[in-house]
């Protein structure tokens, strides 16, 4: 499992004129199985997503057609790889 967070590199008005295409690239993502869970950051600065296990390259290579990267509104840095040992009720299933 990865963590991913990206950091706005441009005000949020253009941020967010991007941020349908972006969605839609993360529920295919969600559909495929590769994202497990995504949000944005409060304040509005980023977002987070975790990301289901593969190899790093191929974890990283993800965020090359996000709309956000292609916009040039955003970055990401693959924070950890990790195997979560410990979940909450509910969670069973995360790997």
């Amino acid at each position: 499992m990865h963590i991913a967070s990206s950091t706005y590199t441009a005000p949020l008005e253009e941020v967010d004129r991007h941020r349908a295409a972006h969605l839609e690239w993360i529920a295919g993502h969600i559909e495929a199985g590769r994202v497990l869970a995504a949000g944005r950051r409060t304040p509005p600065t980023g977002g987070v997503i975790l990301l289901a296990d593969m190899e790093p390259a191929k974890a990283a290579a993800l965020f090359d057609d996000d709309p956000y990267v292609l916009a040039g509104v955003a970055t990401y840095d693959i924070v950890a790889s990790f195997t979560p040992l410990a979940r909450a009720p509910g969670l069973e299933g995360l790997s």
